[in-house]
């Protein structure tokens, strides 16, 4: 149908961010593709977008063609899949965000075997340090440490992870006592610098289930790269705290030694979270039982 037709075009418009862009896309000229424009506007009697050959803003009923439109594209893809399509036939953009750390050593391997498995899925995996908001910038799926705080997202519990406070052995040989959260204090910590602040607060819990206790840490040596930060544990310069899907093999080899045994580190488990929606595509609902099923074979289990 020429509706549907319109509705694809669009979307490729807006995702070119201009008519030069859309033009090289889909390999049409560019008086082409500023007549198809025309043309959809006049049938729709409105003004979908301002734009010049360098830059379209879409107006509010342009802002509405394109967000109404997406949603009855996936509902006519959700609808083929469920009239036949086989789940080894999936297809389609599928954009995923994770942190650096994680999204590099877990779901990039898996996002591969996913993409060799259905290689109709266009995929792409952004990573960054703050996370991105399913539904805005394109993302279909974020990996979240934690409980996403906002409820219009579903979450789907993809991991168990904890934080965990230790060092290297040559480190513990000849450490300050440590016996509470309090005596980091006297130690050098080793702080992931995600912020301008000149320190971190780190939080533990009693092992027995106690109260939550929150302590500010600081230390001569801090990155904003988590890698970086296992590094300088590993050399012995101090105490770091670092989730247990990053030094769980470390801890297994006793190349680091968990510390404050009657503390842990509070609980940041890993979630896939995705906009609530009437119909989600198959291939996201794919893509995230991929996660739940791969993901802790990857990871050790949590020690009880």
């Amino acid at each position: 149908m020429a509706q549907l037709d319109d509705l694809a075009f669009f979307q490729r418009l807006a995702q070119a961010g201009s008519l030069t862009a859309t033009a090289r896309e889909l390999g049409l000229s560019l008086s082409a593709v500023s007549k198809r424009l025309k043309q959809l506007e006049a049938r729709l009697g409105v003004t979908l977008a301002s734009r010049t050959t360098r830059r379209l803003t879409l107006t509010p009923e342009g802002e509405r063609y394109l967000v109404r439109g997406a949603a009855i594209l996936e509902e006519l893809v959700e609808l083929e899949e469920a009239l036949g399509a086989q789940r080894a036939e999936l297809s389609g953009p599928l954009k995923i965000n994770a942190t650096f750390g994680f999204g590099r050593r877990h779901v990039a391997p898996l996002l591969s075997h996913f993409c060799a498995r259905h290689p109709g899925v266009e995929a792409s995996l952004e990573l960054s340090n703050f996370p991105l908001t399913p539904g805005e910038q394109g993302v279909d799926i974020g990996i979240r440490v934690g409980e996403p705080p906002d409820s219009r997202l579903v979450a789907r519990h993809v991991l168990a992870n904890r934080r965990v406070l230790c060092a290297s052995p040559r480190y513990v040989a000849s450490m300050p006592p440590l016996e509470t959260p309090a005596d980091l204090s006297a130690h050098p910590c080793l702080v992931l610098r995600e912020n301008d602040s000149d320190y971190a607060v780190w939080r533990f819990r009693r092992r027995d289930g106690g109260a939550e206790q929150a302590v500010k840490v600081a230390g001569p040596l801090t990155s904003n790269d988590g890698e970086v930060i296992v590094g300088l544990a590993l050399d012995g310069h101090g105490v770091m705290l670092r989730s247990w899907w990053d030094v769980h093999e470390w801890l297994a080899r006793g190349e680091l030694v968990e510390l404050l045994p009657g503390w842990r580190g509070v609980r940041a488990d890993f979630h896939a979270v995705y906009p609530q929606r009437r119909h989600v595509p198959a291939r996201l609902r794919a893509f995230v039982e991929l996660l739940q099923r791969e993901l802790p074979r990857r990871v050790a289990a949590l020690p009880a």
